[in-house]
């Protein structure tokens, strides 16, 4: 799938969105990542999806379980690691079957779910969430290339949440060309962002051993705790990958059988956020175990405020229940 003609048209223009100021098309070059995909339970999965909208991607009772870091090293809003935690999907009423939702990806909308997306910059949260609905936040994050492995840990407030790792491939010797979907919630709402990405790929499959996903101790692990991840399906490395990101978006209401009664997060949690690039400490670090977040002290100031807009917003929310 290449990049859209419209896109490629916007070349060398430059924009100014919510404060975070852009070169067109919003892009990043040599820029390495890791994959890996693990057979997960599709039950639990479901638990874990909020959109009525979204179907898991299923093969009987088994569903995906789809970790992609990326090592941002060229990018609009500087260098920064993405860590994505997502759940193979498709949109629509009905579920699609595996088959057809692979050779239809753009009719059934087949994509992840992104279930959690620590990055290491403000500036990333900041964008990604307030203008692509993504559920970002920052996070301690590192991106480890060794002789035989890939690695990259994900730590919060001094502890692990998970570190994936797959085994490094003799080569990377197949050229990929493709697109990928988004599907995150946000302010109520269903957020769907595009991706496109191009490089070359070393990967195993079915291999035992090829990749492995390690779980901390850190709360909001526990989630992940209860899909039941299994042996890894997929394994794969790009030494370099160079993307772009659409600015196109798209959304519709999240809609539930009964009214809601609690307020989702909204704009609150990224309005405030300054266009900042500095990192949190190198997870499992000494400093990182001590430390006061520049996030957190941000939001000193005005958690208050915060927590009488989501009162007020529950308030309205129970009224109309």
């Amino acid at each position: 799938m290449g990049i859209p003609r419209r896109i490629k048209a916007l070349a060398g223009r430059h924009s100014l969105v919510d404060g975070i100021p852009f070169q067109l098309p919003v892009a990043s070059q040599a820029s390495p990542a890791l994959m890996a995909a693990f057979p997960i339970d599709a039950d639990a999965a479901r638990k874990l999806i909020p959109a009525s909208e979204i179907q898991v991607l299923r093969w009987g009772k088994t569903a995906f379980l789809l970790v992609t870091v990326i090592d941002y090293r060229h990018t609009n809003i500087g260098k920064y690691v993405e860590y994505s935690v997502g759940i193979a999907c498709t949109r629509g009423r009905r579920r699609v079957p595996l088959p057809l939702a692979g050779l239809f990806m753009k009719w059934f909308g087949t994509g992840q779910y992104v279930i959690d997306l620590p990055v290491s910059s403000l500036v990333s949260v900041k964008g990604g969430k307030g203008i692509w609905g993504m559920p970002k936040h920052q996070a301690n994050l590192d991106f480890v290339i060794g002789d035989d492995t890939v690695s990259s840990r994900y730590d919060l407030e001094g502890r692990m949440v998970m570190k994936v790792e797959v085994q490094r491939p003799e080569k990377a010797w197949l050229p990929l060309s493709a697109g990928a979907v988004n599907w995150c919630s946000f302010r109520g709402m269903l957020m769907k962002s595009d991706i496109y990405f191009r490089g070359k790929l070393g990967f195993h499959l079915f291999k035992k051993g090829s990749a492995r996903v390690i779980l901390g101790d850190h709360p909001k692990a526990d989630a992940l705790r209860t899909l039941n991840i299994g042996a890894p399906l997929f394994a794969g490395f790009f030494p370099e990958t160079a993307g772009v990101l659409d600015d196109h978006v798209e959304c519709w209401f999240n809609s539930f059988e009964s009214p809601p009664t609690e307020a989702p997060e909204g704009m609150e949690s990224v309005i405030y956020l300054p266009n900042s690039e500095e990192w949190l400490p190198a997870p499992g670090s000494a400093d990182a175990a001590r430390q006061t977040t520049e996030q957190e002290r941000i939001f000193v100031g005005f958690t208050e405020v915060m927590d009488e807009k989501r009162q007020e917003a529950a308030a309205v929310a129970r009224e109309h229940a």
